[in-house]
């Protein structure tokens, strides 16, 4: 619906949704509607309206917006609810912080802050604390997933491992899912692709090396990967990985409040 031709400043199949007067409009992911890509999808026409999210915060600011796009509140239940009730696994959360080699030490002290950033996310030992936490959890599905494709290609590579990035047809995501599911593959390493949108009520682990940020909302998004109810109550571990005394520590602390 929001597909548009380059340089053009029309969307090609708006028209579509915007001719009719529908019935019910069920907004997914709701928390993402303030942003003005998807505001526009506020305009349609139609009788009732109903927005779905098990998260609604926004780093902008902006959440209160869906009320007024969307309508009131109508149900709520706490995650810690659906835990109790079996509705979601159990998690244990666990940050580990890790300190950076003696080269980043000294390129990390003169980079300006937003290199800062990078440096730290992208930290080597990262790789090896990994390695441990696959062999600590072996026999277990589990996802790596991080922010930056470069970082990522090499935790692929380095731990002989198959990548699911953007880039990545949707055939093939799914039969690596499914061979994940099956056994045959111990881990998956994903981009920011799959903070959205895949269903493995298998996976177990999830190990996340980099975030966007402090961005409260992705690290709620990441443990939902791996809270689908499990086989025997078995617990999900959700492990990030943080470079100590580094400004990643402080962001990791803002990505958490909206667990605790």
């Amino acid at each position: 619906m929001t597909y548009t031709r380059q340089g053009s400043e029309s969307y090609k199949h708006y028209d579509l949704f915007n001719a009719a007067n529908w019935g019910l409009i069920i907004y997914d992911e709701v928390h993402l509607l303030p942003a003005p890509l998807f505001r526009m999808t506020a305009e349609i026409q139609a009788r009732r309206r109903l927005g779905l999210t098990a998260t609604l915060v926004r780093e902008d600011g902006m959440e209160d917006d869906v009320f007024s796009l969307v309508g009131p509140k109508r149900y709520e239940t706490p995650w810690k609810e659906l835990e109790i009730k079996g509705w979601i696994a159990e998690a244990s959360c666990h940050e580990l912080r890790i300190p950076l080699t003696e080269e980043d030490k000294y390129r990390y002290a003169i980079a300006q802050a937003r290199s800062k950033f990078r440096i730290a996310a992208e930290n080597p030992y990262k790789r090896v604390v990994t390695k441990s936490l696959l062999e600590r959890h072996r026999g277990e599905p589990t996802l790596i997933i991080g922010q930056y494709l470069d970082q990522l290609k090499k935790m692929a590579a380095e731990l002989d491992l198959p990548l699911i990035t953007g880039q990545t047809p949707n055939a093939k995501r799914e039969r690596l899912y499914a061979q994940l599911q099956a056994g045959m593959v111990p881990a998956l390493v994903v981009s920011k692709v799959a903070n959205f949108s895949i269903d493995l009520p298998d996976a177990r682990i999830l190990i996340e090396i980099s975030g966007a940020f402090g961005s409260r909302q992705e690290e709620a998004q990441r443990l939902g990967r791996i809270l689908r109810p499990k086989e025997a109550g078995a617990i999900a571990s959700f492990y990030t990985l943080v470079s100590q005394h580094t400004v990643e520590q402080e962001y990791a602390r803002h990505r958490q409040l909206f667990l605790d």
